[in-house]
């Protein structure tokens, strides 16, 4: 059997990772950047209990029917649950729906590469770029390495849909140079 070389190339490309696909995306500074006096620590966070929630799509759609102000979210610092536990901030530990906003602050331009681990789906954005998009019940898993370009040091705008439905819970967010360097983004970078 003869394989033609487009078949060939057509092949070798979808079995390379999604994320070595990619490029870099660049990501836009908040303009205006807030003053730091003006922010509090932490990420604003809104919740919805919906009877079931299986998408971002769901997640979504909960939110915008009736939502309660939670507590803040310290930062994207939450480690995986027990069961029955609550989810992140919530009053409850399943069937949660939250809508995140605030700021990451960046203390330096460059290139830096960011992972999400999350349980369940998660649809985050920073600086109007999607940087993770991992849209279905699973287990505390990455959503997939990749490199962002910070033109400048400053605040940048973050806003997430999160949805947990059963079991445990878990939503971080880990940073670095590269993907050898990556480490827990530290909750003192995130402000709302």
């Amino acid at each position: 059997m003869k394989i033609s070389m487009q078949a060939a190339l057509v092949a070798a490309t979808l079995a390379l990772p999604s994320a070595a696909l990619a490029q870099v995306l660049s990501l836009a500074p908040a303009d205006p950047q807030p003053k730091a006096g003006s922010l509090q620590a932490g990420l604003a966070v809104q919740y919805a209990y919906p009877g079931d929630v299986r998408t971002v799509r769901d997640a979504k759609r909960a939110l915008n029917n009736r939502t309660e102000q939670g507590p803040p979210l310290r930062g994207l610092s939450y480690d995986d649950t027990s069961e029955g536990d609550p989810t992140l901030t919530a009053k409850k530990p399943m069937k949660v729906a939250a809508a995140i906003s605030g700021y990451i602050k960046f203390d330096a331009a460059g290139t830096y590469t960011l992972d999400f681990l999350n349980n369940d789906g998660l649809e985050l954005m920073i600086g109007g770029q999607l940087v993770a998009d991992y849209d279905e019940v699973h287990s505390c898993g990455y959503a997939g390495e990749l490199e962002v370009e910070v033109p400048k040091a400053g605040y940048y705008a973050l806003e997430a849909t999160y949805f947990q439905r059963k079991g445990t819970a878990c939503l971080m967010m880990e940073w670095g140079p590269d993907s050898d360097g990556l480490e827990q983004t530290p909750d003192s970078a995130f402000f709302h």
